[in-house]
């Protein structure tokens, strides 16, 4: 999203200064929030806006599944402490996880229906703030509200193009590894971005140290991301930062990898990890086994194809357009970025994305073999990249339909590319109401039929019965007892102690 802003040093034609445009005399501005186009913002603004409301009043219809069957019980018995225990020494090892987890699982049922309009605030607030952050940062004004666009358009696609929603957005327990995660690690460049002291530079330093840590013990796939991100920024430091911003930039990335070294070790060494790998025969042998790397590399290549012919995913390109034609320079900034090179730009991002992606599979592959590729959950640790790579070049092909039209052309260039984008993000957003209404549908179904089977369980055990029916009930593929015609019990254990049975029974029909 900063791609397109180092232009604050480039003058749009040789030889020349920086255009800019005045309103109102009151010096140097963009379009005003008050003229056609800033209205234009504030409506295409609601699309998106109007889309996350309408997801996030449908969690009301999202009822515990697959894992969550087994948290609810511990967290009832044993307290978030509990949880975070039994992550550790048992499960996974991963202690942050397991906080975030106890964390609405405390709550039963209630935290499962109000975990996506916690966490699609918490997405959206922070991808805003980097936004507004980064434009500061780079020099750029703009008309109220495109900052908020441009963060709302991306959590759109970020969570409601996935190919399966439910366990990308709705589904608490991935979403915290998965869809969270990646956004918390953007968050943590934030005080970096908004420090103008040393002592602020320290502190942010010392917030990705933190930040970095926590992330070890959360989310492996994340962190890999984070680590691969943080050493193409030092690796590239020289070539994009002005040498006053080198040596603080350094220190941030260092701390980060730091701090996710410190919470993969932890993680790793966990009793509860080593339970993992022997469980899955997910060791380091088999993860780099040839055949192992041979058939992440396939799959990923499978996953690409999806990714890439996936028209949705435009809608961030179309955002990073607008925001490159919508802003524009800040009266007495000093750059921050060296002059740009949108090829530089654009292939180390492509590089760092695939090279993420790729490790990530690498490290799935032994736990779900060939359908990693079906796995659409955990893609979003690096999708949210490959997001933000779109808008990076849509901003440099915005900037780039300004500095290189002619002038006599160039106001029919940007009223041409402005109406492109903006239609662009109107037909992602109708598109996407459509499957989410679908998927809507199917959660309030299943969460009528559970309401009802969980009141009959509740009700015949507290008469004292010891083992009772319980018909499965999935939406989106989500995990339930007797899955796959009774073959698949897990976690049938886990309802049992959810409703204080010794054992439950696969029925054929509601009772």
């Amino acid at each position: 999203m900063a791609a397109g802003a180092s232009s604050v040093i480039i003058p749009e034609q040789p030889g020349g200064r920086p255009r800019r445009r005045r309103g109102n005399g009151r010096g140097p501005s963009v379009l005003s929030v008050r003229s056609w186009p800033g209205y234009g913002v504030l409506g295409l603004l609601s699309l998106p806006l109007g889309l996350l409301g309408s997801a996030f009043w449908l969690g009301r219809h999202v009822r515990p599944s697959a894992d969550e069957w087994c948290f609810l019980p511990s967290v009832r018995d044993h307290g978030i402490t509990g949880l975070v225990a039994k992550f550790y020494l048992t499960d996974n090892g991963r202690l942050g996880n397991g906080l975030l987890v106890g964390a609405y699982a405390k709550f039963g049922v209630a935290g499962h229906q109000w975990f996506g309009l916690v966490s699609g605030v918490v997405v959206l607030g922070l991808l805003w703030a980097v936004t507004a952050v980064l434009l500061r940062l780079t020099g750029r004004t703009a008309p109220r509200g495109v900052p908020l666009f441009v963060a709302s358009m991306v959590t759109v696609v970020f969570l409601f193009a996935s190919l399966n929603t439910y366990k990308a957005f709705y589904w608490p327990a991935s979403s915290v590894s998965h869809t969270v995660a990646p956004v918390l690690a953007c968050a943590a460049a934030v005080p970096l971005l908004w420090a103008g002291s040393r002592r602020g530079r320290v502190a942010a330093a010392a917030c990705a140290l933190v930040m970095g840590a926590f992330l070890g013990t959360l989310s492996e796939e994340t962190s890999v991301v984070a680590l691969v991100v943080l050493v193409a920024l030092l690796l590239l430091n020289h070539r994009i930062l002005v040498p006053r911003a080198r040596a603080h930039a350094r220190a941030w990335c260092l701390a980060g990898v730091t701090g996710i070294v410190i919470g993969t070790l932890l993680l790793l060494t966990s009793p509860g990890s080593r339970n993992r790998r022997e469980r899955y025969d997910a060791g380091t042998g088999s993860m780099f086994a040839p055949e192992s790397l041979a058939g992440s590399l396939d799959g990923f290549l499978d996953i690409l194809g999806t990714l890439f012919t996936t028209w949705w995913y435009l809608g961030a390109l179309a955002a990073g357009v607008l925001l490159a034609l919508l802003t524009g320079n800040r009266k007495g900034h000093a750059p921050v970025l060296l002059p740009y090179r949108p090829l530089l730009l654009l292939g180390a991002g492509t590089v760092t994305f695939l090279v993420a992606g790729y490790v990530c599979t690498v490290i799935t592959y032994p736990l779900f073999g060939p359908h990693v590729v079906f796995a659409h959950r955990t893609w979003n640790d690096y999708l949210l990249l490959y997001v933000v790579l779109l808008v990076g070049a849509g901003a440099l092909l915005g900037r780039a339909l300004r500095g290189h039209a002619t002038r006599g052309r160039a106001t029919r260039t940007g009223a041409v590319a402005t109406a492109a984008g903006a239609a662009m993000c109107v037909a992602v957003c109708v598109a996407l109401a459509f499957p989410l209404g679908e998927l809507g549908e199917s959660m309030r179904v299943r969460a009528e039929k559970w309401d009802h089977q969980d009141h009959w369980l509740r009700e015949r055990a507290a008469r004292g019965a010891r083992v009772l029916p319980y018909k499965p009930l999935s939406v989106s593929g989500m995990g339930e007892p007797f899955a796959h015609r009774g073959g698949k019990t897990w976690p049938a254990r886990c309802v049992a102690d959810y409703y204080h049975l010794k054992r439950i029974t696969r029925a054929e029909r509601l009772p």
